[in-house]
């Protein structure tokens, strides 16, 4: 960062782009140990959908059968619907998780001192919020790879096409979880908030079963699926592996993510975020 003085007023000129790829390197190598470090982490990330995908699957093959719907053209297989769904919930879950960690950064100090950094307050939430978006990719395609085991077998080139959604998706439940994490100021209050949001997303979604067959049983319900962020996230990705672009789910998530994003980082303002709750 270049100073010069005009009189006895400072000119700042800003920060030349190797410093932004600097920090925004050192917040993922960060995130990236301790994703390495804490193996749990990874290892409960990947029983949950493996836990449905092996189990519960296997009960309601028979009673949830699938029609053929888009984007599928014949009849497939529980495991096969489910699968988007159990990417949904792994991204789910590591979005809040990252965020998690944000409410104990912020009370053992790290956070504090990434947050007084001179680099502009935006950055450091958009490379944190990409960090945690590259570990819980990283988990859905350890998730993929199993899976292949279990008859959930898409294209090769699928597996490509599929990543720019996932990335999406990932980045909007990130910034969701971002922005609630900065609407607690006690860590012990984040998991009951995170109750309170992963599983009516989760549920209240086509994650585990079409909308034609809510729709048939509760109207209200499936009104509510519609609304739901978490449906066009699963749906993004389900078209995405059978390398097709759903673009309402496309405009929905990508809005979403905007908006989320943005009011995590007005909610992050010192003036108006944590140091004013701080102060009050």
């Amino acid at each position: 960062m270049s100073i010069e003085r005009a009189g006895a007023v400072p000119i700042r000129r800003g920060f030349p782009l190797s410093a932004y790829l600097i920090c925004a390197g050192g917040i993922v190598w960060r995130e990236a140990l301790r994703f390495i470090h804490q193996r749990e982490r990874f290892v409960s990330a990947l029983v949950r959908p493996l836990l449905w995908l092996f189990i519960f699957a296997a009960g309601f093959r028979q009673v949830l059968g699938v029609s053929i719907i888009a984007p599928y053209q014949t009849y497939i297989l529980y495991e096969v619907y489910i699968a988007p769904g159990l990417v949904g919930m792994i991204l789910l879950f590591n979005g809040m998780q990252s965020s998690l960690s944000m409410v104990y950064d912020r009370e053992t100090g790290t956070m504090k001192t990434l947050l007084v950094s001179p680099l502009p307050r935006w950055f450091l939430l958009v490379s944190k919020l990409f960090a945690g978006v590259s570990v819980g990719v990283v988990q859905v395609y350890v998730f993929f790879a199993i899976a292949w085991f279990w008859e959930v077998q898409p294209e090769p080139l699928s597996y490509l096409t599929a990543l720019p959604a996932i990335v999406l998706a990932g980045l909007m439940l990130g910034a969701l979880g971002m922005l609630l994490s900065s609407l607690v100021q006690q860590l012990e209050n984040f998991a009951g908030v995170m109750n309170f949001v992963i599983f009516p997303m989760y549920f209240a979604s086509s994650a585990l079963y079409p909308l034609w067959r809510v729709q048939e049983s509760s109207p209200l319900l499936y009104r509510i699926c519609q609304f739901n962020p978490f449906t066009h996230a699963v749906e993004l990705v389900r078209f995405a592996l059978y390398q097709q672009l759903n673009l309402q789910a496309l405009a929905i998530v990508a809005g979403c993510t905007i908006v989320f994003l943005g009011g995590a980082i007005v909610a992050y303002d010192p003036a108006r975020g944590l140091i004013s709750r701080k102060r009050q």
